[in-house]
């Protein structure tokens, strides 16, 4: 009987098990069989982010493996690539939101005025109209504002993204050398 194993356990989305199962193979991981998989946790919604079920991966690997140290070396690569993969496309939305939320405050701003001047002692009406035009265009653009910000981080990211791809697959080419 043979207790030498070293265990991992890797939270992520559900739609990064596979990619993950296959990547971790390349550094002697394999999927811990004695543990029911996935296991599912639900997270918190974020503002604007819809609801991700999470799977706990967990992994174990022989502790007397050979070439442990470059593989090692090999497997924080691998992560901190996925992690910059992450990064990345967690970058797509980000900007582009700041930027609608900041013009849908500025639209609400003018709304404001544009209620104050017309409930002022004396009605504005004219202010009033003046303010609410900006303050109406502000509370529709930001969607559209959004969409095509979205869009044009899409296209300046997804060559970087790609390339990290391209990266984690020469490291996991390495690691697979290892093995063998």
């Amino acid at each position: 009987m043979d207790f030498g194993y070293e265990y991992k356990e890797i939270t992520a989305d559900m739609g990064q098990i596979s990619f993950l199962i296959d990547g971790y193979v390349n550094f002697g991981w394999e999927v811990d069989e004695n543990v029911a998989q996935p296991a599912l946790e639900t997270f918190p919604k974020r503002a604007g982010a819809m609801q991700r079920k999470k799977a706990v991966l967990r992994l174990k690997r022989d502790r007397k493996i050979i070439n442990k140290t470059e593989l090692t070396r090999l497997q924080r690569h691998y992560e901190a690539c996925i992690a910059e993969i992450q990064y990345l496309e967690n970058k797509k939305t980000s900007a582009p939101s700041i930027l609608a939320i900041t013009v849908g405050i500025l639209g609400t701003a003018f709304m404001a005025g544009s209620t104050f001047a017309v409930t002022a002692q004396t009605p504005h009406i004219i202010l009033c109209t003046v303010l609410a035009v900006p303050g109406f265009i502000g509370w529709i653009l930001p969607y559209f504002l959004y969409k095509r910000a979205v869009r044009k981080e899409t296209e300046k990211l997804t060559p970087l993204i790609e390339e990290k791809y391209d990266e984690i697959y020469e490291i996991c080419e390495k690691g697979s050398k290892l093995l063998t």
